[in-house]
C-alpha cells in the first residue's frame, strides 16, 4: 500500500485556539449575572443547543427556547452581547500557527462545532481566515461532529485522501471518530504538545537532500 504524505492539516476552534463559543462555565456565568434558573436553562440549552448549531434554529429562535421563554428585565442585545464576549483567544497556539503557517507548506482547515451567529463572530473577531484555507462549520453544512459525515465532507471539499490528513481537537471523542475513517488525529491537551507534532510533521514533510 503506497504511503502518502500528509499535506492537509484540520483544527478544531474551541477548546484548541479559542475559549469555547458557549461552553457550561459561560452559561452558569450568564445563570448568575442575568438572574437566571441554570437547571432550566441547562435542561433547555440541552435540548435545543445541537439544533442551533446545525443550522435547524437560528440564534433568536435559541434565545427564544433558553432565555426569553419568561418576561425579563434584560434586553436580547445585553444577553448577546454577554454571549460574544465569552470568546477569548487562548494563549500561544493561534498566534504561533498563523506564523508557522507561511512556510509549514500544508493546506489548514477547519472542522467545527458552532452556530452561524457565533461562528461568523469568531472568525471576524479573531481574524481565522489569517490561518484556514477553508472552515467546514457545522452551521453552514448542517452535521456536527462526530458524526462522521463532517469529516467525510472536509475531506471532499480538500479532495484528499485520509492518510493526507492530521486532525486535532481538544476532545478525545472528535480525535477519534476522525481516526476511524483513516486521518491521522490527536486530542490537543496544550500548546507545547501540540507544536511538537507539528514541527515533527514540517520534517517529516521536508524532501529529503541526497
Amino acid at each position: 500500500m503506497e504511503t502518502l504524505s500528509v499535506k492537509f492539516l484540520f483544527f478544531d476552534i474551541g477548546g484548541v485556539l479559542l475559549t469555547n463559543g458557549w461552553g457550561h462555565e459561560s452559561r452558569e456565568e450568564a445563570a448568575k449575572k442575568f438572574g437566571l434558573d441554570y437547571s432550566e436553562v441547562k435542561e433547555l440549552h440541552t435540548f435545543i443547543f445541537n439544533v442551533y448549531e446545525a443550522a435547524g434554529v437560528d440564534l433568536e429562535e435559541y434565545l427564544d427556547t433558553v432565555v426569553f421563554n419568561h418576561p425579563r428585565e434584560f434586553t436580547r442585545e445585553d444577553f448577546k452581547n454577554f454571549m460574544f464576549e465569552q470568546s477569548k483567544e487562548l494563549p500561544n497556539t493561534l498566534a504561533w500557527l498563523k506564523e508557522w503557517k507561511k512556510d509549514c507548506g500544508f493546506k489548514i482547515m477547519a472542522i467545527n462545532n458552532e452556530g452561524k451567529e457565533l461562528n461568523d463572530y469568531r472568525i471576524k473577531k479573531f481574524k481565522l481566515h489569517d490561518l484556514f484555507d477553508a472552515f467546514v462549520s457545522s452551521c453552514e453544512v448542517g452535521i456536527r461532529k462526530p458524526d462522521p459525515a463532517i469529516f467525510k465532507l472536509a475531506l471532499g471539499i480538500a479532495m484528499a485522501q485520509p492518510q493526507e490528513c492530521v486532525y486535532f481537537d481538544d476532545r478525545k471523542m472528535f480525535a477519534l471518530a476522525a481516526k476511524k475513517l483513516g486521518m491521522r488525529a490527536y486530542q490537543h491537551t496544550s500548546f507545547e504538545t501540540t507544536k511538537e507534532i507539528l514541527e515533527n510533521l514540517k520534517k517529516e514533510n521536508q524532501p529529503q537532500v541526497k
